[in-house]
């Protein structure tokens, strides 16, 4: 019981990173689009550092999925 509670705190852990590199994401890429062709280098690379993120993110639910598809999880 302890490892599934363990992969639940780590899949909780994971679902809020998701969601608050989704919503940085979301707000840089806006204010991006706001400004145009006159955005500054600084916010081009915070949305460069966003999307990088998400990337990473979205490997770590790729690698639980595989995880759990084959019977390693639960």
């Amino acid at each position: 019981m302890d490892k599934r509670k363990a992969w639940r705190e780590q899949e909780q852990e994971l679902v809020e990173r998701w969601n608050a590199a989704a919503a940085r994401q979301q707000a840089l890429q806006t204010e991006v689009h706001r400004q145009g062709a006159a955005a500054d280098a600084e916010l081009l690379l915070q949305a460069q550092r966003s999307r990088s993120e998400m990337e990473a993110v979205r490997r770590e639910v790729a690698r639980m999925k595989v995880q759990f598809y084959t019977g390693k999880r639960y």
